[in-house]
């Protein structure tokens, strides 16, 4: 089924249209079998929250889009699921924020890394590190300590969406300000990010671009709205709302 033969009045057109999007990219090399069980795990969780962004999501995704545009060196990490599911939406996230964009794996092999960074580019990136790998990330014996030195080692700001917890965790112990998308309130990535935004990615990255661009050409107090924000409130509301969430209809 092609995403033109979904009818986005389907009621389940997100969840079709995503479920598309992983399986084509396990086809092209772009994905590993295994973020289709990533894909399942996160779709529970984006059920339980009525497939809906939460008014604290925003809140998150404003938050983010502010430290991104405040950052004198902001990175979008992109793993097969995010090439997949959001390749477009990134590279223009990129754009809006002036960031740039590396390719992180666990699943690490050269013709993965060759694969999404052309898929990268064919929605539009003029540029996609992680492929020189020259840089560590301190912590980490697996194949996502391996980074650009220019690139995720050296950014101040990083959006590490659909990202695991272990590398979240290291990521946050160098100092940097990680923006988190992760539909689980309760993950090590979520509970480790400066600003958890707990949404489905394809609702949350262009959300994020969309209030890059507003405060981009607003006079807003970047730095109140910044200090204003509670990651554990952002949090505590996502689990409130899974716990005690309506599901009637769905």
């Amino acid at each position: 089924m092609s995403e033109i033969e979904i009818p986005e009045s389907h009621p389940r057109y997100e969840s079709l249209l995503t479920r598309h999007r992983i399986e084509t990219g396990v086809e092209k090399g772009i994905t590993s079998q295994q973020g289709l069980i990533a894909q399942g795990r996160g779709e529970t969780f984006d059920y339980l929250l009525g497939e809906r962004t939460l008014s604290s999501a925003d809140e998150a995704a404003r938050v983010g889009a502010t430290h991104l545009l405040r950052a004198k060196r902001p990175v979008l990490s992109v793993n097969g699921n995010v090439a997949a599911l959001v390749p477009e939406e990134t590279v223009e996230l990129g754009e809006a924020v002036g960031a740039d964009i590396e390719v992180n794996l666990f699943n690490r092999t050269p013709e993965r890394m060759e694969a999404i960074a052309t898929h990268l580019r064919e929605h539009g990136a003029e540029s996609v590190k992680g492929l020189e790998a020259d840089a560590r990330i301190p912590g980490l014996d697996h194949e996502r300590a391996k980074v650009d030195a220019d690139g995720i080692h050296a950014a101040d700001v990083v959006l590490v969406p659909l990202e695991d917890g272990d590398r979240a965790e290291a990521l946050a112990a160098t100092g940097k300000t990680e923006i988190v998308v992760d539909l689980n309130p309760l993950s090590r990535s979520a509970q480790s990010a400066s600003v958890p935004i707990v949404d489905n990615i394809i609702r949350a990255i262009p959300n994020v671009t969309a209030h890059a661009r507003e405060l981009r050409d607003s006079s807003a107090d970047l730095e109140a709205i910044i200090e204003a924000f509670d990651p554990k409130a952002t949090l505590a509301d996502a689990e409130r709302a899974i716990r005690e969430g309506q599901l009637e209809g769905m």
